[in-house]
């Protein structure tokens, strides 16, 4: 099951989803294990303050890998690359976009927790 959710960005609803595909997306897209980087990028953006946070480049360059491929899950059509497809926009703020993408990692997750342990019950009766 697969989580969806738009978010606007530079004045366009952009639509991100998250499903138990995205990891192994991510893994063969860049190399990188997702649950790390978002552990990394949550802790970092703190509270949602830029003055407060410890966001570096490389950290922008985590952030906007997720968002492309949460984005190119949920629509096949966006540019093959992130550079095309961030080049779509004027402004992409991370400390309004990241905290949306978490929380939509975070119901994709629970619903395959629930559904997994629905799953365990119905087998076990």
């Amino acid at each position: 099951m697969s989580m969806m959710k738009k978010i606007e960005i530079d004045g366009k609803a952009v639509a991100f989803k998250a499903s138990a595909a995205i990891p192994r997306i991510y893994r063969i897209k860049f190399q990188r294990d997702i649950y790390k980087d978002l552990s990394v990028l949550e802790k970092s953006i703190g509270d949602g303050d830029p003055e407060k946070s410890s966001l570096d480049l490389f950290s922008l360059e985590m952030f906007e890998n997720i968002a492309y491929v949460m984005a190119k899950h949920a629509n096949p059509s966006i540019p093959d690359n992130p550079e095309e497809w961030l080049d779509e926009f004027n402004t992409f703020s991370i400390y309004q976009v990241l905290p949306k993408l978490i929380e939509l990692w975070g119901m994709n997750i629970r619903t395959d927790v629930e559904a997994k342990k629905n799953f365990m019950q119905q087998t076990v009766k």
